[in-house]
Protein backbone atom coordinates (compact mmCIF):
# COMPACT_ATOMS: atom_id res chain seq x y z
CA UNK A 1 0.00 0.00 0.00
CA UNK A 2 1.17 3.27 -1.10
CA UNK A 3 1.20 6.87 1.08
CA UNK A 4 1.49 8.71 -2.19
CA UNK A 5 0.43 8.24 -6.20
CA UNK A 6 1.43 10.67 -8.89
CA UNK A 7 -1.14 10.01 -11.56
CA UNK A 8 0.10 11.18 -14.93
CA UNK A 9 -2.02 10.89 -17.91
CA UNK A 10 -0.06 10.38 -21.36
CA UNK A 11 -0.55 10.86 -24.76
CA UNK A 12 2.21 11.13 -27.15
CA UNK A 13 4.92 12.10 -24.82
CA UNK A 14 7.77 9.62 -25.84
CA UNK A 15 10.23 11.97 -25.59
CA UNK A 16 9.11 13.72 -22.03
CA UNK A 17 8.51 10.66 -20.47
CA UNK A 18 12.04 9.57 -19.39
CA UNK A 19 12.90 13.26 -17.97
CA UNK A 20 9.75 13.47 -16.48
CA UNK A 21 10.45 10.15 -14.67
CA UNK A 22 14.24 10.97 -13.49
CA UNK A 23 12.47 14.63 -12.44
CA UNK A 24 10.31 12.95 -10.44
CA UNK A 25 12.79 10.61 -8.68
CA UNK A 26 14.72 13.21 -7.83
CA UNK A 27 12.14 15.07 -6.47
CA UNK A 28 10.87 12.50 -3.96
CA UNK A 29 13.89 11.60 -2.73
CA UNK A 30 13.98 13.84 0.75
CA UNK A 31 10.33 12.24 0.82
CA UNK A 32 9.90 9.42 3.72
CA UNK A 33 6.26 8.25 2.55
CA UNK A 34 5.65 5.32 0.26
CA UNK A 35 5.07 6.36 -3.63
CA UNK A 36 3.53 5.13 -6.42
CA UNK A 37 3.47 6.51 -10.12
CA UNK A 38 0.50 5.79 -12.32
CA UNK A 39 0.79 6.43 -16.05
CA UNK A 40 -2.52 6.35 -18.08
CA UNK A 41 -1.58 6.18 -22.06
CA UNK A 42 -4.67 7.78 -23.19
CA UNK A 43 -4.48 6.38 -26.89
CA UNK A 44 -1.06 6.97 -27.59
CA UNK A 45 0.04 6.80 -31.32
CA UNK A 46 4.12 7.30 -30.57
CA UNK A 47 6.28 5.21 -29.00
CA UNK A 48 5.37 6.25 -25.12
CA UNK A 49 3.24 2.45 -24.34
CA UNK A 50 7.38 1.25 -25.35
CA UNK A 51 8.73 4.15 -23.53
CA UNK A 52 6.15 3.38 -20.22
CA UNK A 53 7.33 -0.55 -20.79
CA UNK A 54 10.60 0.31 -20.19
CA UNK A 55 10.73 2.49 -17.29
CA UNK A 56 8.25 -0.77 -16.07
CA UNK A 57 11.27 -3.14 -16.02
CA UNK A 58 13.65 0.02 -14.75
CA UNK A 59 11.57 0.29 -11.71
CA UNK A 60 8.50 -2.58 -11.40
CA UNK A 61 8.15 -1.65 -7.72
CA UNK A 62 6.54 1.81 -8.21
CA UNK A 63 5.59 2.42 -11.59
CA UNK A 64 1.90 1.12 -13.10
CA UNK A 65 1.02 1.90 -16.71
CA UNK A 66 -2.93 2.23 -17.41
CA UNK A 67 -3.59 1.24 -21.19
CA UNK A 68 -7.19 2.79 -22.94
CA UNK A 69 -7.96 1.27 -26.25
CA UNK A 70 -8.10 4.26 -27.36
CA UNK A 71 -7.95 8.10 -26.92
CA UNK A 72 -11.09 9.00 -24.43
CA UNK A 73 -9.73 12.40 -23.18
CA UNK A 74 -8.02 13.92 -19.91
CA UNK A 75 -10.78 13.54 -17.09
CA UNK A 76 -11.39 10.11 -17.74
CA UNK A 77 -7.98 8.99 -17.82
CA UNK A 78 -7.48 10.93 -14.53
CA UNK A 79 -10.90 9.06 -13.40
CA UNK A 80 -8.77 5.56 -14.47
CA UNK A 81 -5.45 6.64 -12.92
CA UNK A 82 -7.51 7.59 -9.04
CA UNK A 83 -9.36 4.14 -9.31
CA UNK A 84 -5.80 2.21 -10.02
CA UNK A 85 -4.29 4.58 -7.26
CA UNK A 86 -3.23 2.96 -4.30
CA UNK A 87 -2.38 6.08 -2.45
CA UNK A 88 -3.62 8.26 0.30
CA UNK A 89 -2.24 11.01 -1.09
CA UNK A 90 -3.22 12.04 -4.95
CA UNK A 91 -0.61 13.96 -6.74
CA UNK A 92 -1.91 14.83 -10.50
CA UNK A 93 0.32 16.26 -12.87
CA UNK A 94 0.87 16.53 -16.89
CA UNK A 95 3.26 14.03 -18.51
CA UNK A 96 4.57 17.55 -20.69
CA UNK A 97 7.10 18.57 -18.41
CA UNK A 98 5.52 21.80 -18.04
CA UNK A 99 4.88 21.01 -14.90
CA UNK A 100 7.63 21.09 -12.36
CA UNK A 101 8.10 17.17 -9.92
CA UNK A 102 10.35 19.65 -7.63
CA UNK A 103 7.02 21.16 -6.34
CA UNK A 104 5.45 18.37 -5.26
CA UNK A 105 7.47 18.45 -1.89
CA UNK A 106 5.81 21.82 -1.52
CA UNK A 107 2.41 20.46 -1.87
CA UNK A 108 2.35 17.94 0.51
CA UNK A 109 3.89 20.37 2.69
CA UNK A 110 0.70 22.60 2.25
CA UNK A 111 -1.48 19.29 3.04
CA UNK A 112 0.22 18.96 6.08
CA UNK A 113 -0.62 21.63 7.40
CA UNK A 114 -4.52 20.70 7.61
CA UNK A 115 -5.57 21.17 3.87
CA UNK A 116 -7.51 18.56 1.99
CA UNK A 117 -6.70 19.94 -1.10
CA UNK A 118 -3.69 21.97 -2.56
CA UNK A 119 -3.81 23.99 -6.04
CA UNK A 120 -1.17 24.56 -8.21
CA UNK A 121 -1.22 28.49 -9.61
CA UNK A 122 0.91 28.88 -12.88
CA UNK A 123 1.69 32.19 -11.85
CA UNK A 124 4.07 33.16 -14.66
CA UNK A 125 2.65 30.93 -17.52
CA UNK A 126 4.62 29.78 -19.87
CA UNK A 127 2.40 29.49 -23.04
CA UNK A 128 1.13 31.19 -25.92
CA UNK A 129 -0.85 34.66 -24.56
CA UNK A 130 -3.76 34.52 -27.41
CA UNK A 131 -4.46 30.62 -27.78
CA UNK A 132 -4.04 29.77 -23.91
CA UNK A 133 -3.36 31.93 -21.44
CA UNK A 134 -6.18 34.62 -22.16
CA UNK A 135 -9.02 32.06 -22.34
CA UNK A 136 -8.12 30.05 -19.73
CA UNK A 137 -8.08 33.39 -17.26
CA UNK A 138 -11.10 34.18 -18.78
CA UNK A 139 -12.61 30.56 -17.95
CA UNK A 140 -10.92 30.72 -14.38
CA UNK A 141 -12.59 34.50 -13.69
CA UNK A 142 -16.24 33.03 -14.83
CA UNK A 143 -15.25 29.29 -13.14
CA UNK A 144 -14.60 31.39 -9.52
CA UNK A 145 -17.61 33.68 -9.75
CA UNK A 146 -20.42 30.91 -11.32
CA UNK A 147 -19.24 28.27 -8.28
CA UNK A 148 -18.26 30.53 -5.47
CA UNK A 149 -14.88 28.56 -5.27
CA UNK A 150 -12.09 31.38 -6.01
CA UNK A 151 -8.94 30.00 -7.35
CA UNK A 152 -6.61 31.62 -10.20
CA UNK A 153 -5.91 28.39 -12.07
CA UNK A 154 -8.20 25.78 -12.33
CA UNK A 155 -6.42 24.52 -15.54
CA UNK A 156 -3.32 23.83 -13.68
CA UNK A 157 -3.12 19.93 -13.43
CA UNK A 158 -1.03 19.88 -10.68
CA UNK A 159 -2.52 19.42 -7.56
CA UNK A 160 -2.59 17.72 -4.34
CA UNK A 161 -5.40 15.74 -2.79
CA UNK A 162 -6.46 13.82 0.22
CA UNK A 163 -8.31 10.49 -1.22
CA UNK A 164 -11.34 11.28 1.02
CA UNK A 165 -12.43 13.92 -1.03
CA UNK A 166 -12.37 12.49 -4.48
CA UNK A 167 -15.56 10.12 -3.57
CA UNK A 168 -19.36 10.57 -4.11
CA UNK A 169 -18.57 12.12 -7.21
CA UNK A 170 -17.59 10.72 -11.49
CA UNK A 171 -15.23 12.34 -13.92
CA UNK A 172 -16.75 13.12 -17.33
CA UNK A 173 -16.68 15.53 -20.31
CA UNK A 174 -13.96 18.05 -18.79
CA UNK A 175 -15.03 18.16 -15.26
CA UNK A 176 -11.62 17.39 -14.15
CA UNK A 177 -10.64 20.73 -13.81
CA UNK A 178 -14.13 21.16 -11.39
CA UNK A 179 -12.67 18.61 -8.52
CA UNK A 180 -11.74 21.21 -6.36
CA UNK A 181 -15.30 22.61 -6.73
CA UNK A 182 -16.88 19.27 -6.17
CA UNK A 183 -14.71 18.87 -3.21
CA UNK A 184 -15.61 21.95 -1.73
CA UNK A 185 -19.08 20.92 -1.95
CA UNK A 186 -17.95 18.21 0.39
CA UNK A 187 -16.28 20.57 2.85
CA UNK A 188 -12.62 19.83 1.47
CA UNK A 189 -9.95 22.80 2.99
CA UNK A 190 -8.58 24.28 -0.02
CA UNK A 191 -5.44 26.39 -0.90
CA UNK A 192 -3.24 27.27 -3.84
CA UNK A 193 0.16 28.47 -4.17
CA UNK A 194 2.26 29.69 -6.80
CA UNK A 195 4.23 26.58 -8.84
CA UNK A 196 7.04 26.48 -11.91
CA UNK A 197 5.65 26.47 -15.50
CA UNK A 198 8.43 25.59 -17.83
CA UNK A 199 7.66 25.74 -22.08
CA UNK A 200 7.31 22.86 -24.03
CA UNK A 201 10.19 21.06 -25.02
CA UNK A 202 8.76 18.55 -26.77
CA UNK A 203 5.64 17.68 -29.07
CA UNK A 204 2.59 19.47 -29.10
CA UNK A 205 -0.35 20.60 -26.49
CA UNK A 206 -3.30 18.37 -26.99
CA UNK A 207 -5.60 21.16 -26.37
CA UNK A 208 -6.14 24.53 -27.82
CA UNK A 209 -8.62 27.51 -28.20
CA UNK A 210 -11.52 25.29 -28.50
CA UNK A 211 -11.53 23.66 -25.11
CA UNK A 212 -12.97 27.40 -23.66
CA UNK A 213 -16.17 26.81 -24.95
CA UNK A 214 -16.44 22.65 -23.83
CA UNK A 215 -14.93 24.29 -20.14
CA UNK A 216 -17.94 26.29 -20.21
CA UNK A 217 -20.53 24.38 -21.48
CA UNK A 218 -19.66 21.72 -18.33
CA UNK A 219 -19.90 24.54 -16.31
CA UNK A 220 -23.78 24.95 -16.49
CA UNK A 221 -23.86 21.02 -15.78
CA UNK A 222 -21.55 21.52 -12.14
CA UNK A 223 -23.53 24.31 -11.20
CA UNK A 224 -27.15 22.26 -11.49
CA UNK A 225 -25.18 19.14 -9.93
CA UNK A 226 -23.90 21.10 -6.91
CA UNK A 227 -27.07 23.63 -6.32
CA UNK A 228 -30.10 21.87 -7.48
CA UNK A 229 -29.55 18.18 -8.06
CA UNK A 230 -30.90 17.29 -4.14
CA UNK A 231 -33.94 19.78 -5.15
CA UNK A 232 -34.28 20.32 -8.80
CA UNK A 233 -38.11 21.87 -7.94
CA UNK A 234 -36.55 25.22 -6.77
CA UNK A 235 -35.08 25.79 -10.09
CA UNK A 236 -37.64 24.57 -12.38
CA UNK A 237 -40.69 25.52 -10.63
CA UNK A 238 -38.99 29.06 -9.84
CA UNK A 239 -37.99 29.59 -13.53
CA UNK A 240 -42.35 27.91 -14.23
CA UNK A 241 -43.39 30.16 -11.72
CA UNK A 242 -41.84 33.65 -12.97
CA UNK A 243 -43.13 32.62 -16.50
CA UNK A 244 -46.30 31.89 -15.30
CA UNK A 245 -46.83 34.96 -13.57
CA UNK A 246 -45.28 37.00 -16.55
CA UNK A 247 -47.94 35.13 -18.36
CA UNK A 248 -50.50 36.56 -16.37
CA UNK A 249 -49.49 39.87 -15.70
CA UNK A 250 -49.55 39.62 -19.50
CA UNK A 251 -53.55 38.78 -19.46
CA UNK A 252 -53.96 41.01 -16.91
CA UNK A 253 -52.90 43.86 -18.69
CA UNK A 254 -55.15 42.77 -21.67
CA UNK A 255 -57.95 42.49 -19.94
CA UNK A 256 -57.90 45.98 -18.20
CA UNK A 257 -57.40 47.23 -21.31
CA UNK A 258 -60.03 45.66 -23.14
CA UNK A 259 -62.73 46.35 -20.50
CA UNK A 260 -61.52 50.17 -20.16
CA UNK A 261 -60.02 51.26 -23.36
CA UNK A 262 -62.05 48.82 -25.80
CA UNK A 263 -59.19 47.42 -27.37
CA UNK A 264 -59.78 44.25 -28.62
CA UNK A 265 -57.59 41.31 -26.96
CA UNK A 266 -57.20 39.08 -29.86
CA UNK A 267 -55.90 42.07 -32.44
CA UNK A 268 -52.60 41.94 -30.09
CA UNK A 269 -49.72 39.29 -30.13
CA UNK A 270 -49.67 39.99 -26.23
CA UNK A 271 -52.37 37.67 -26.40
CA UNK A 272 -50.49 34.60 -27.53
CA UNK A 273 -46.89 35.46 -25.93
CA UNK A 274 -49.05 35.83 -22.58
CA UNK A 275 -50.58 32.22 -22.87
CA UNK A 276 -47.40 30.44 -24.08
CA UNK A 277 -45.50 31.91 -21.33
CA UNK A 278 -48.47 30.36 -18.88
CA UNK A 279 -48.23 27.31 -20.30
CA UNK A 280 -44.46 27.29 -20.38
CA UNK A 281 -44.63 27.59 -16.36
CA UNK A 282 -46.49 24.94 -16.11
CA UNK A 283 -44.29 22.34 -17.83
CA UNK A 284 -41.44 23.90 -15.89
CA UNK A 285 -43.40 23.72 -12.63
CA UNK A 286 -44.15 19.62 -13.96
CA UNK A 287 -40.30 19.01 -15.34
CA UNK A 288 -39.71 20.53 -11.61
CA UNK A 289 -42.22 17.77 -9.96
CA UNK A 290 -40.47 15.05 -12.45
CA UNK A 291 -36.97 15.96 -11.54
CA UNK A 292 -37.72 15.86 -7.87
CA UNK A 293 -38.95 12.24 -8.22
CA UNK A 294 -36.34 11.19 -10.06
CA UNK A 295 -33.67 12.51 -7.95
CA UNK A 296 -35.20 10.75 -5.01
CA UNK A 297 -34.86 7.28 -6.97
CA UNK A 298 -31.47 7.94 -7.61
CA UNK A 299 -30.14 8.78 -4.01
CA UNK A 300 -32.51 5.95 -2.44
CA UNK A 301 -31.51 3.39 -5.13
CA UNK A 302 -27.82 3.58 -4.60
CA UNK A 303 -28.59 4.79 -1.05
CA UNK A 304 -26.66 7.50 -1.55
CA UNK A 305 -26.26 10.07 1.72
CA UNK A 306 -27.31 13.32 1.65
CA UNK A 307 -24.22 14.44 3.77
CA UNK A 308 -20.51 13.80 4.18
CA UNK A 309 -18.86 13.13 7.41
CA UNK A 310 -14.85 14.09 8.17
CA UNK A 311 -14.52 12.07 10.88
CA UNK A 312 -16.02 10.37 14.02
CA UNK A 313 -14.97 11.09 17.51
CA UNK A 314 -14.86 9.39 20.90
CA UNK A 315 -16.06 5.65 21.28
CA UNK A 316 -16.05 3.79 18.10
Amino acid sequence: MSDLSLIIPVKNEAENLPLLYNAIKQALKPIKQKWEVVFVDDGSTDQSLDVLNALIKEDPQCIRVVVFRRNFGQTAAIAAGIDYAHGETIVLLDADLQNDPADIPRLLEKLDEGYDLVSGWRKDRKDNQITRTLPSKIANGVISWVTGVHLHDYGCTLKAYRRDVLGGFRLYGEMHRFIPVFAHSVGARITEIPVSHHPRKFGRANYGLERTSKVILDLFTVKFLLDYSHKPIRLFGGAGAGLMLLGAADLLFLFIRRTFFGVPAFSSPLLLIGVMFFIMGFQSILMGLIAELLARTYHESQRKPTYTVRTVLGKK
